[in-house]
């Protein structure tokens, strides 16, 4: 089905053209909510979430931009609004302790997979993962969306709806961030 088609049916409503959109769509939401939330319930619940508004709000698409570059906006607002949850519930709630008493780990942090990195380099993808989250959101989307899911610059500016300029800086910023935080990680 053609992306013109397939909107006009989703504003109708047709369940056909919406588990198309679903099957045509979901491993692209599904991969970029995994490299924002680093878990893969949450990201499947998400993913879920994020069809479901796509669904709801189809009749305020506009097509300034393409359907996926929509899509990819939502996941990722989506993304970061659940994070915030995630981490207003953490604060609020009872805290236990990280250390026990012969400063042993008292909970231990899952190792992160993402279906696109290779066996043999999961542990080091798991480190730059956390490095990531350190970033500021912003150098944090632009970063992901570049590196990880493939987008261009170009792509990447329209999910982010800003100039290609910023995301450069951003990407660049990005990388410099990284770089510290990982030398510092590794006390190089």
């Amino acid at each position: 089905m053609v992306e013109k088609e397939l909107i006009i049916e989703l504003k109708r409503g047709d369940e056909a053209a919406f588990q198309a959109l679903v099957s045509s769509r979901q491993n692209l939401v599904y991969n970029t909510v995994l490299g924002f939330l680093q878990n893969q319930e949450d990201a499947e619940d998400v993913t879920q979430d994020i069809f479901i508004k796509v669904f709801e709000s189809i009749h305020q698409f506009k097509g300034d931009s393409s359907l996926t570059t929509w899509i990819y906006r939502i996941a990722v607002t989506s993304s970061f609004e659940f994070l915030r949850r995630k981490k207003r519930k953490k604060r609020f709630g009872f805290m236990s302790p990280l250390f026990g008493e012969q400063n042993e780990p008292t909970i231990e942090i899952a190792d992160f997979y993402h279906p696109g990195i290779a066996l043999d380099r999961r542990e080091n993808a798991s480190m730059l993962f956390k490095a990531i989250k350190k970033l500021p959101e912003n150098q944090q989307i632009a970063f992901l969306l570049n590196k990880v899911e493939g987008l261009s610059y170009q792509d990447v500016s329209k999910v982010m709806n800003t100039s290609l300029s910023a995301v450069e800086s951003l990407i660049h910023r990005a990388k410099i961030n990284l770089r510290e935080i990982l030398k510092n990680l590794y006390n190089l």
